[in-house]
C-alpha cells in the first residue's frame, strides 16, 4: 500500500499520526506541506475527495480566525488555492491519501484502526 500523509512537522496531531504509522509498522512518506506546498491541482483533488474546500479548511483555528472577512469567501478554486498556500496551517491535519486515491483528514485512532485493518 502506498501511503502519503501531509501535514506540518510541529503540528501534534501529525506527530500523532506518524507515531501510530511508525507502531504499526506501516510504510508511509511524510511531506511537509509549508516545505512542499501542495500545487492547486492537488488541493483541488483534496477539495474534491472530502467535499469541498469548506471541508478541507480548519475553520477553528487561530490562522483561520485572525483572517480579514474579506479572505473568508473565496469565490473560486483558484482563490482557495491562493489562500492556502499563502495559509498552509489553514488546511485540517493531516491530510492522508492512500494508493486507492482515497483522501482522509485528521487523526484519530479509530480512523487509523478502521482504514489500516488489514495491516495490524
Amino acid at each position: 500500500m502506498s501511503i502519503e500523509i501531509f501535514g506540518l512537522n510541529k503540528c501534534d496531531t501529525c506527530r500523532k499520526a506518524r507515531n501510530w504509522l511508525d507502531r504499526h509498522a506501516i510504510d508511509y512518506r511524510f511531506v511537509d506541506y509549508r516545505e512542499q506546498p501542495a500545487s492547486p491541482a492537488i488541493l483541488k483533488q483534496w477539495a474534491q475527495a472530502v467535499g469541498g474546500f469548506e471541508s478541507l479548511v480548519n475553520r477553528s483555528g487561530t490562522t483561520w480566525r485572525t483572517l480579514s472577512p474579506a479572505r473568508k469567501s473565496p469565490g473560486s478554486a483558484a482563490e482557495w488555492s491562493l489562500l492556502i498556500r499563502e495559509y498552509p496551517a489553514l488546511v485540517r491535519r493531516p491530510v492522508l491519501v492512500l494508493d486507492d486515491g482515497s483522501v482522509h483528514l485528521g487523526f484519530s485512532d479509530k480512523l487509523y484502526a478502521r482504514l489500516f485493518a488489514a495491516e495490524t
